[in-house]
């Protein structure tokens, strides 16, 4: 019995071995986070580490005034954009980057840096893609943790916040959706001898949405409603024609679009156009 002792013995020596030199897994004190957003037609993303407070004072004490920061914790946030877009009115091509900021009392310095892997030890101001000034300001409500979000999106832009403590940092995302989508517009509607009823619908509710040519545009939703016109295509022509402050013609739409959508059972239709209805009279 003994030659099979020494094996086990063994073994178990071993297996002891490896479960002492285990990593205990615990929460990270700043988690990795990944906020993607659609801005326009580009894609962008912000990869960071989210410190929290912690009873600690930020701004001016933790981080010193006039100290390069990267801008989150561990390693230095990262930017991708699918396409060319503008932040602040800087061109910034598509890409991936890294930002850098100089936080100061009443002005920040932002930097896009083209090393997306840049470190606060190896950031080079050379590597700059983008590099602006920003006012903060104050937050409503303070932010224990650490915070990169979007806000106030349009067709063409964005908001990305910088948010940690009571400040706030906006800086100004633009992209040229415009161009691509008028392009598209020129292409399937303005050349095309027969455009297809929804591309004609598409381009009206564009121009209506981004206030440009709206007689083109109601000529463009007309022939595409003229044979089957539907409860939602119906709303969105109400809303134009109200829009061009004839309201008679919208009252009228608007309540043939009701009368389609108790046809469908789309309760959502019903009060929308009750909605447009009730503000008609306000606008006359």
């Amino acid at each position: 019995m003994k030659k099979y002792f020494l094996p086990f013995v063994l073994a178990a020596l071993l297996l002891g071995t490896t479960v002492s030199h285990a990593q205990i897994a615990m929460p990270q004190p700043s988690p990795a986070a990944t906020v993607t957003q659609k801005v326009g037609m580009a894609d962008v993303s912000v990869s960071y580490s989210r410190p929290s407070a912690r009873g600690r004072k930020i701004f001016g004490d933790l981080l010193p005034y006039g100290q390069l920061w990267r801008t989150g914790a561990n390693a230095a946030t990262k930017l991708t954009f699918s396409e060319d877009v503008t932040l602040n009115g800087n061109k910034v091509p598509a890409g991936e980057y890294s930002l850098f900021t100089i936080p100061g009392k009443d002005e920040w310095t932002v930097m896009i840096n083209k090393n997306a892997k840049a470190s606060a030890n190896d950031y080079k101001e050379s590597e700059d893609v983008a590099r602006f000034k920003v006012k903060p300001t104050k937050t409503a409500a303070p932010y224990e943790t650490f915070t990169i979000d979007f806000s106030d999106l349009t067709a063409n832009g964005a908001n990305m916040n910088i948010k940690w403590e009571n400040t706030k940092v906006a800086l100004k995302l633009e992209t040229d959706a415009d161009s691509k989508v008028m392009a598209q517009i020129k292409e399937k509607v303005i050349d095309n001898a027969d455009p297809k009823p929804q591309d004609l619908y598409a381009a009206s509710i564009y121009y209506l949405d981004n206030n440009k040519d709206l007689k083109q545009a109601l000529t463009w939703m007309n022939k595409a409603t003229e044979k089957d016109p539907k409860f939602w295509q119906l709303h969105q022509k109400a809303r134009l024609q109200a829009k061009m402050k004839d309201y008679k013609n919208a009252e009228a739409t608007a309540r043939k679009s009701i009368e389609l959508a108790k046809v469908a059972k789309n309760d959502d239709y019903v009060r929308l156009n009750e909605k447009l209805l009730a503000e008609l009279p306000k606008a006359k």
